[in-house]
C-alpha cells in the first residue's frame, strides 16, 4: 500500500477500522465469530510478525475461522501487553521497512483475546483444556526453556519451576499450565492440543517435548508418559528479523498511517516459516500462506541458526566495541561484511545439511542485505542481549562439529574472544558497556579475571562445556583475545581476514578459501 504522511491520528479500536483503511491495510473479514484456536505463550513482535500474520492471511481468505489466537503473558512485565491488547481489542499495526524506505502498513486481527495469568490463571488453564484449543505455541527466548546449555537436562532447582512443583501449588509457569491443561484433557477424555515452540533453538519441538515431559515427570510419571506417547511438538524455523518497538516506531506509524498503536511491529520484508507438519488434533491451512509444510526441518534450522543468528553474533561485538550502534551501519562497514561471509563460507556452511530449495550462496548474500537495510535499524545492543543462550545454542555447535570435523574453528573462536572483551563491560573509547543477560555478573565476573587469567573466561562448563581443554580452539581464541586487547577489534579483523603485511601476525596458515 502506498503511505502517506499525516499528523492526523485514530485510535485503533475495531470501530475506527473504516476510517483507518485509506491510509493502511485492515482486515477484510468479520472478527464476529471467530474463535481461538490456538493459545500462545510470548505475544511479542516475533509472534506477531509471523504466526499471527499467517493466521491473518488465511482468514483474509475466509479460512481458518476456528484458529484464531488468544495470548497468554505469565511475567509481571506482560502486564503492558495485556493492557494494550485490551485497549485495542487484539489489533496491531504491522510495518514491513524497505530498504528503499518504503513502508508497507497492515493492522493484523487475529489475536481475538489476551489472558494474563497472574489475574486469573485458573481461567487460562480452564480455557486451554477446552476442546476448542487445539494448539499452543510459544515465543519464551531461547532462554526460557529452563535448559542446561551443556548437559541439556531440564532444571528441576530454579524457584519458579520449584515453586510450580510443590503439591497442591496454583501454576505460575507456562511449564505448570500447560502441564495441568493437559491432564485436565486427558482426564476428561478430550485429545490433546498440539505443543508449537517458534523459538530460535535447534529441533526447538524435540527441546519443547523434552522440557514438558521432564516437568511432569517431576508431578506424575503416568502424565507424563502420556504426554510423551499423544502430544506432537512440531519443529519449526521462523526467519524475520524483528527489532524491539520503540516510541520512534510509534511516531512513525501515527506520521505515516494516521494510526495510533500502543506496540506496533516493526520488521524487514523478508518472510520464511518452515514448519513440520505433525499435529495432533488439526492445524489451520497453512498451505494456503507463506508457511513451508516439510517433513524434516532440520536443514532449514541449521541454516537459519548457523547462518543467520551466529552472524549475528559475529557483528554485534566487534561492531559495538569499534564503535557502531545500529545494526545496518555495522553491516554496511566492507570489513565486518568481509568477516560474517568468511565466517558463513569457512566455517558455517561446513556444518550444514543439504537445504532443499535453497541456494545457499544466495541465501548467504542475502543476509548481508537483509543486515544492512537501514530502514529496520535493529540495534546492536539487542544482538549482544542474553549471550550466555545464544553463543551456546548458535555458535558452540558449529565449533565443535567443525573441530569434530579437522575443519577451521579461527573465525569462531575470535567471535567467543569478542564477547569475552564485550563483556568486561568497558568499551574501546573507556566508556562503560550495559550487558544484559540472565547471568550479568557471572558473565563479567569471568570475563574481568583476563588480566589474571587468560582463560578466566573460557573455564565456565556450563556455557562452553570441554572446549577449554581443546587446544586448537584454545590458541585461536587466546590470538583473537589478545588482538583484541593489544590492537582494537578493527585491526583484529583486519588481521584475521588476512589484510596484513606483517607475516608473524597473520592469524591462520592458509587463506580464507575452503580447504
Amino acid at each position: 500500500m502506498t503511505t502517506t504522511s499525516t499528523t492526523i491520528t485514530t485510535a485503533l479500536r475495531p470501530e475506527n477500522l473504516a476510517a483507518l483503511a485509506a491510509t493502511v491495510s485492515v482486515p477484510a473479514y468479520d472478527r464476529a465469530g471467530l474463535t481461538a484456536g490456538i493459545m500462545h505463550f510470548g505475544v511479542g513482535g516475533f509472534h506477531r510478525a509471523h504466526q499471527a500474520l499467517m493466521i491473518d492471511d488465511l482468514l483474509g481468505q475466509g479460512l481458518a475461522r476456528d484458529w484464531a489466537i488468544c495470548g497468554i503473558g505469565v511475567l509481571p512485565s506482560d502486564a503492558t501487553m495485556r493492557d494494550v491488547m485490551k485497549a485495542q481489542d487484539g489489533l496491531y499495526t504491522v510495518v514491513e521497512k524497505h530498504a528503499d524506505g518504503h513502508l508497507e502498513g497492515r493492522v493484523i486481527g487475529s489475536i481475538i483475546d489476551y489472558m494474563f495469568a497472574p489475574d486469573d490463571v485458573e481461567a487460562v488453564i480452564e480455557r486451554m483444556a477446552s476442546p476448542a484449543v487445539r494448539i499452543v505455541s510459544l515465543t519464551v527466548t531461547e532462554g526460557g526453556y529452563n535448559i542446561h546449555p551443556v548437559t541439556g537436562a531440564f532444571d528441576l532447582t530454579t524457584p519458579q519451576v520449584a515453586a510450580d512443583l510443590v503439591t497442591g501449588s496454583v501454576p505460575a509457569t507456562a511449564f505448570g499450565i500447560t502441564v495441568e491443561a493437559l491432564r485436565r484433557r486427558r482426564d476428561r477424555g478430550i485429545t490433546p492440543f498440539t505443543v508449537m515452540s517458534c523459538d530460535n533453538l535447534q529441533n526447538n519441538g524435540e527441546v519443547a517435548r523434552h522440557t514438558f515431559v521432564a516437568f511432569a515427570a517431576a508431578k506424575d510419571a503416568e502424565l507424563a508418559a502420556w504426554i510423551d506417547a499423544s502430544v506432537d511438538f512440531p519443529n519449526c524455523m521462523v526467519d524475520r528479523i524483528t527489532p524491539g518497538t520503540t516510541d520512534a516506531d510509534r511516531a512513525l506509524v501515527a506520521d505515516t498511517f494516521g494510526v495510533t498503536d500502543g506496540w506496533p511491529v516493526v520488521c524487514e520484508p523478508f518472510f520464511q516459516w518452515v514448519l513440520q507438519d505433525t499435529f495432533t488434533g488439526g492445524r489451520p491451512p497453512f498451505e494456503h500462506s507463506r508457511t513451508q509444510l516439510v517433513a524434516d526441518v532440520e536443514p532449514y534450522e541449521l541454516m537459519k541458526l548457523r547462518l543467520l543468528n551466529a552472524s549475528h553474533q559475529g557483528l554485534c561485538y566487534f561492531a559495538h566495541l569499534m564503535g557502531y550502534r545500529l545494526v545496518h551501519e555495522a553491516a554496511g562497514d566492507p570489513l565486518i561484511a568481509e568477516f560474517l561471509r568468511a565466517y558463513m563460507d569457512r566455517e558455517g556452511t561446513p556444518t550444514l545439511k543439504p537445504v532443499p530449495g535453497i541456494d545457499l550462496e544466495a541465501y548467504k548474500a542475502e543476509l548481508i542485505e537483509r543486515f544492512s537495510n537501514p530502514g529496520v535499524r535493529d540495534t546492536v545492543a539487542r544482538l549482544c542481549n542474553e549471550s550466555s543462550d545464544r553463543i551456546p545454542k548458535w555458535l558452540l555447535p558449529v565449533v565443535n562439529d567443525q573441530l569434530a570435523a579437522g575443519g577451521h574453528v579461527e573465525l569462531s573462536a575470535a567471535i567467543v574472544a569478542s564477547w569475552a572483551r564485550y563483556a568486561e563491560g568497558i568499551d574501546e573509547q573507556g566508556e562503560p558497556i550495559d550487558v544484559c543477560d540472565r547471568i550479568k555478573e557471572r558473565v563479567m565476573a569471568s570475563a574481568a579475571g583476563y588480566a589474571m587469567d587468560g582463560h578466566s573466561f573460557l573455564r565456565d562448563r556450563d556455557l562452553f562445556g570441554s572446549l577449554i581443554e581443546n587446544e586448537i580452539f584454545v590458541t585461536e581464541y587466546d590470538r583473537a583475545l589478545g588482538l583484541l586487547h593489544s590492537v582494537g577489534a578493527r585491526r583484529t579483523l583486519e588481521i584475521l581476514l588476512g589484510h596484513n603485511s606483517d607475516a608473524s601476525a597473520a592469524p591462520v596458515t592458509e587463506s580464507l578459501g575452503a580447504r
